[in-house]
Order: C-alpha cells, then sequence, then structure tokens
C-alpha cells in the first residue's frame, strides 16, 4: 500500500508541474486572479460530481469542524495563486522547487513541535542536510534558468 501512495503522489507531482507550466502561461492571456478562479471553479464542479457518485462522507461537516481547519482551502487557493505568478517569472522548475522547500521547511517545523494534532518527529542531522541539500538545488536551479534567460535576451538583441 506504501509503494501505491508513493506512486499517486509522484503522478500527483507530475500532474502539478503540467499544471503549473499551462497555468502560467495561460495566466499571460487571462490573467493571474483569473486563470486561478478557472482552476478552482473547473476543481469545484468535479469535485460536485464525484461527491455525488462516490462520495462516502459528510459534506454538512464542514460545519462541525474548528473554524481553524477551514483555513487549509484558503491556504490551497494561496499557493496555487503564488504558483501561477511565479512560473511564467522563473519558470516551472524553479517554481516547484522553491514550493517543495518551503513545504520542507513548515513540514520540518509541524514534525517538531506535533502542530495540528501531527506525529511529533524531532529535527535531526539528517533532516538539516536534506533542507540545506534543496535549497542548495534551489539556487543551483535558479542560478541555471537566470543565466538561460540572459543568453536568450542577447541572442534576441
Amino acid at each position: 500500500m506504501g509503494l501505491l501512495m508513493i506512486l499517486f503522489t509522484l503522478i500527483g507531482g507530475i500532474t502539478l508541474s503540467a499544471q503549473s507550466s499551462i497555468n502560467g502561461t495561460f495566466s499571460r492571456k487571462a490573467g493571474t486572479i483569473e486563470t486561478t478562479f478557472l482552476t478552482f471553479l473547473t476543481g469545484t464542479m468535479f469535485l460536485i460530481i464525484f461527491i455525488l457518485f462516490f462520495g462516502s462522507g459528510n459534506v454538512l461537516a464542514l460545519l462541525e469542524v474548528p473554524k481553524w481547519q477551514l483555513s487549509a482551502a484558503f491556504l490551497g487557493t494561496m499557493y496555487l495563486l503564488l504558483t501561477v505568478v511565479a512560473v511564467p517569472r522563473i519558470g516551472v522548475i524553479a517554481t516547484n522547487i522553491a514550493g517543495i522547500a518551503g513545504q520542507l521547511v513548515i513540514g520540518l517545523i509541524i514534525d517538531h513541535f506535533g502542530w495540528f494534532n501531527s506525529l511529533v518527529i524531532e529535527l535531526d542531522m539528517k533532516r538539516t542536510f536534506a533542507l540545506l541539500f534543496m535549497i542548495i538545488s534551489l539556487y543551483l536551479i535558479y542560478q541555471g534558468n537566470k543565466r538561460s534567460s540572459e543568453e536568450t535576451q542577447v541572442q534576441n538583441t
């Protein structure tokens, strides 16, 4: 089951990168907020269909959860909006690496302190090195993108 979940997550990452690239290009024509709106509107329509045919939960339970848990929807919207803004400016891979680095930073903090009723996993050297390597990879990818962009500008002049 764990291998299947890794495969699902890998496929999710692939679709996220493709979506980031398409949304970044689309936002140049339609606008950043409009592109984000279309993504969530389409997602809402698909999820309504999935809930009607495959749902087994209770949609009204949304009204019973602690209000702070509803912030997850806002955070997801902000993630998509910020990604749509970043992709046309720094590229897909730099945007995704930056997003992953951000996830690692807050994930390490959440794990270390056990925030949001999560499992407590203390910050150790292995985790610290993993974060350091991710930040180094972000720097190297960003510098490579910057150099490629500058070379393209020189060729176009």
